[in-house]
C-alpha cells in the first residue's frame, strides 16, 4: 500500500530545463500572427493588457482548514474534505485525443489500465492521450513532430516559454481562440475554470487572446530548508547578515565527521544569496519602463562574490555530482538544501518521519539592504485546442472543467486516486492510500493529467498537520517581501531560441568564479557576451510585451 499525497503538478529538480532545446518550425505560420504577446513591438502587449480576464469565482463547496488568498497564499487542508460534486454531468460525448507529458513512471496503456478505464466511464467517453516521458528530449521532440503533422490531437499541452519559438503565429495558425468562451463572465459556464485565479490566467494570454485554461502550480519559488535540530545548535536557520549566515555554516561544517552545511548545487545557493542582496527576480522594471536583467546588476555580482567566499570557507558538500543530498539533509549530514518551494518540505517525510524541517526567509545581506523573495512562474503552461466547430470546443471546455476540479471534490478524487476499494483505501485519518494496483496504474497517468489540467494548488501534508501550519506561516512572511518576474506570461522568440545557450555560457563562468577557478572580474566580459549573443534582443522583445500594470522594481 502506498500513501497517496500527490495529485498536484510536481516536477523533477531540473523542471522544464530539458525543453529549452525544443525547435518548432514556423514554416507557413508567419502570416498568421505577430509572435508572442507583443513580440517585436507589434501591439500584442497592448492587446493583452486590454483583455478582460475570466471572472474569478472561488469554489465554495467546502472550506479549507486554512484559507488562502489572491496574493498567492495557498489554501491548506489537514485531510481530504468530504467530497462535493463540482460538475453537473459527464463532459464527453465521444473520443478526445491529447498530447501531454508525465514526470512519473509511465502507467500502463489505456487498454491495460483499469483506473484509466474507470475515469473514461466517468467522463462519458474516451480520453486517449499520447504521453511523453520526462527523459531526454521526449516531450520537445514529440511536440515538434506532432505540430508539424496535419493530424493534431484535440488538445496539446504548451509549457511556459521553454523553447517554443514563434508561439503567437503557431497558436493563430493551429489552435482555437478561446476568448469568446472564457473572457469575463463567459467563464462562469465552467465553474472550475472560474475558480482559477487571475494571475494564473495571465500566463495563457498571447496577442490579447486566451488560448487555453492555465495549469496552476505553486506560486512560490525556491527556498532554503534544513533540519530544525541541526540548525538549533547555531540558534536556528536564520541570520541578521550574510556574514552571520556564513559563520553558522562554518560551525556546522565538520569534514572529519563528513558533515557539511550546504548542498553543492551552487546555482541554487547563489539564487538564495542574491535574494539577500535584493537582486531582481529575472528582470527589473526601471522607472522609464526599460528592463535590466538580473545578470547585469551589482546585486548579482555581490551574490556571486559572497557565494565564492562560502565555497572558499569549505562549507559546501564536496561532491558536486552527489545524487543523495535529500537523504543527507534528512539524516543530518548536510544541513541545508534548496527546495523547489515551501510546500516541498513534505519530500523529506518519506526519509525522516520524526524530524522537523525549517524554511529560511530571506534576510538582509548587511542589515541595511532590503531582501526580496522570488516568486515562481505560478503555472506550468496551458492546453490549447485545435480549431473546431463550437460544439466540439464546448465539449473540450467541459472536459477541462472536469479535469480542473478543485482539491477534494469528487472529480478531483476520481482523477487522482480513482475509486475506493479498487484503486485506494482510506487510512484512519480519512486520507487515501493507494492499493497495489492503484500504485501501478495511477501515478504516471495522474501526473500526465495534472500537467495538462489542474486546479489551484493547496497545502496538503496528510499526517503532518504541524508541517502544514508551519508552511502557511512562512508563506505569509515570504509574501511580505515577494517579487514576481515581470516577464511572466510574456514571450520572447529569441529567448526560446538561444536563451538557454547564452544563460549556460554565463552560468558556467559564474561556477568558475564560485569554485575559485576564475576571479570575479571575468563576470563583466561574460555579461557582455550574454548581451551581444541574445540578451539585448531578449530585452527588446520583453520590453515590447511588458504589461502596463507591472510595478517598477525597487529593492
Amino acid at each position: 500500500m502506498t500513501s497517496a499525497t500527490y495529485g498536484q503538478p510536481g516536477f523533477s529538480r531540473r523542471g522544464f530545463l530539458g525543453l529549452a532545446g525544443l525547435t518548432v518550425t514556423a514554416a507557413g505560420l508567419s502570416a498568421c500572427g505577430t509572435g508572442g504577446a507583443g513580440v517585436g513591438g507589434s501591439g500584442g502587449a497592448a492587446a493583452s493588457s486590454a483583455l478582460k480576464l475570466p471572472t474569478y469565482k472561488e469554489f465554495t463547496g467546502f472550506a479549507p482548514d486554512i484559507p488562502g488568498n489572491e496574493k498567492g497564499l495557498q489554501a491548506a487542508f489537514f485531510k481530504l474534505p468530504e467530497a462535493a460534486t463540482s460538475v453537473k454531468g459527464a463532459p464527453l460525448k465521444g473520443k478526445v485525443t491529447g498530447l501531454t507529458e508525465t514526470f512519473d513512471t509511465m502507467s500502463p496503456a489505456m487498454n491495460d489500465n483499469p483506473f484509466w478505464q474507470r475515469l473514461n466511464a466517468k467522463l462519458g467517453g474516451e480520453l486517449d492521450l499520447q504521453i511523453a516521458e520526462d527523459i531526454g528530449d521526449g516531450y520537445p521532440a514529440k511536440f515538434a513532430t506532432v505540430l508539424a503533422s496535419n493530424d493534431l490531437p484535440d488538445m496539446m499541452w504548451v509549457p511556459p516559454n521553454q523553447g517554443i519559438p514563434n508561439i503567437g503565429p503557431m497558436l493563430e495558425a493551429k489552435f482555437q481562440d478561446l476568448t469568446p468562451y472564457l473572457s469575463g463572465d463567459a467563464v462562469l459556464e465552467y465553474p472550475n475554470l472560474a475558480a482559477l485565479k487571475p494571475d494564473s490566467w495571465k500566463t495563457a494570454v498571447v496577442n490579447g487572446k486566451i488560448w487555453g485554461a492555465p495549469i496552476p502550480s505553486t506560486p512560490f519559488g525556491q527556498i532554503t530548508s534544513g533540519r530544525s535540530d541541526i540548525w538549533a545548535a547555531v540558534d536556528g536557520l536564520n541570520a541578521a547578515s550574510a556574514d552571520e549566515f556564513l559563520e553558522k555554516a562554518k560551525e556546522l561544517t565538520r569534514p572529519g565527521e563528513q558533515k557539511y552545511a550546504l548542498e553543492p548545487a551552487y546555482t541554487n545557493i547563489l539564487h538564495m544569496v542574491t535574494e539577500w542582496y535584493g537582486a531582481p527576480n529575472g528582470w527589473a522594471v526601471n522607472k522609464d519602463r526599460t528592463l535590466t536583467h538580473l545578470f547585469e546588476t551589482d546585486e548579482y555580482a555581490a551574490g556571486v562574490e559572497f557565494t565564492a567566499k562560502m565555497f572558499a570557507a569549505g562549507v559546501f558538500y564536496p561532491d558536486s555530482k552527489a545524487s543523495d543530498i535529500r537523504t543527507r539533509v534528512a539524516n543530518g549530514t548536510v544541513a541545508a538544501q534548496v527546495l523547489v518551494g515551501p510546500h516541498d518540505i513534505r519530500s523529506f517525510r518519506g526519509l525522516n518521519k520524526t524530524a522537523k524541517f525549517d524554511l529560511l526567509v530571506p534576510f538582509s545581506a548587511d542589515g541595511k539592504i532590503k531582501p526580496v523573495y522570488d516568486m515562481g512562474y505560478g503555472t506550468v503552461g496551458f492546453t490549447p485546442f485545435k480549431k473546431a466547430e463550437e460544439g466540439r470546443i464546448r465539449e473540450l471546455l467541459a472536459l477541462i472543467n472536469y479535469l480542473s476540479a478543485p482539491f477534494g471534490t469528487a472529480e478531483y478524487i476520481q482523477k487522482n486516486y480513482g475509486e475506493t476499494g479498487q484503486d485506494y483505501t482510506l487510512d484512519d485519518a480519512g486520507n487515501p492510500v493507494l492499493s497495489e494496483s492503484g500504485a501501478t496504474n495511477i501515478p504516471g497517468l495522474a501526473s500526465a493529467l495534472n500537467i495538462m489540467s489542474s486546479p489551484e494548488n493547496v497545502l496538503f501534508n496528510p499526517g503532518y498537520d504541524d508541517d502544514t501550519r508551519y508552511v502557511n506561516e512562512q508563506q505569509k512572511k515570504l509574501l511580505e517581501i515577494a517579487w514576481r518576474n515581470p516577464t511572466n506570461g510574456s514571450y520572447s522568440d529569441t529567448n526560446a531560441k538561444v536563451g538557454a545557450k547564452v544563460t549556460k555560457q554565463l552560468r558556467d563562468k559564474v561556477i568558475d568564479v564560485i569554485t575559485g577557478r576564475e576571479k570575479v572580474g571575468v563576470l563583466k566580459d561574460a555579461v557582455k557576451r550574454w548581451q551581444s549573443e541574445g540578451g539585448n534582443k531578449i530585452r527588446e522583445e520583453y520590453q515590447a510585451a511588458l504589461p502596463a500594470d507591472v510595478p517598477i522594481f525597487s529593492s
